[in-house]
């Protein structure tokens, strides 16, 4: 089983470290989404630990998310950068107060974000691969 483990973990990091910046986003978000639903699931279940050790890596991945946003680079990013930080407090108030509500109210700001920047990172690949075609590269 060692094995397994190593081989998964090789593919892991391989996957990340020759990702494009926009599949970077996106693995950023779908693990934000699976952390919330992780952690709904442990305070449903009344486990504490596990809920608020889910919330906590939200947390970082929320702060992450943050600190490389580019307020400058469009006109969103300023609007983004406030969703983030609503984020991040109800986030902490949530594990705070094990409130599963708060959760779902992060899962349902975060769900349709995701989709958004799967949306543009499809869409920049797509247009990547037509303009080497079109170049002749591809």
């Amino acid at each position: 089983m060692q094995g397994y483990a190593a081989a998964r973990n090789r593919y892991l990091q391989d996957a990340v470290t020759t990702a494009t910046p926009g599949a970077l986003l996106v693995m950023l978000y779908d693990r934000l989404v699976l952390d919330l639903e992780r952690a709904d699931i442990a305070m449903r279940d009344g486990k504490r630990a596990e809920a608020s050790a889910q919330l906590q890596h939200a947390q970082e991945i929320v702060a992450e998310l943050t600190s490389t946003l580019d307020v400058t680079a469009w006109d969103g990013a300023p609007q983004l950068m406030s969703i983030y930080v609503y984020l991040s407090g109800t986030l902490i108030d949530a594990n705070i107060r094990q409130d599963v509500d708060k959760v779902a109210e992060c899962r349902s700001l975060v769900g349709p974000l995701r989709d958004t920047w799967r949306q543009v990172a499809q869409g920049s690949a797509a247009a990547a691969a037509d303009h080497l075609a079109m170049t002749g590269v591809a």
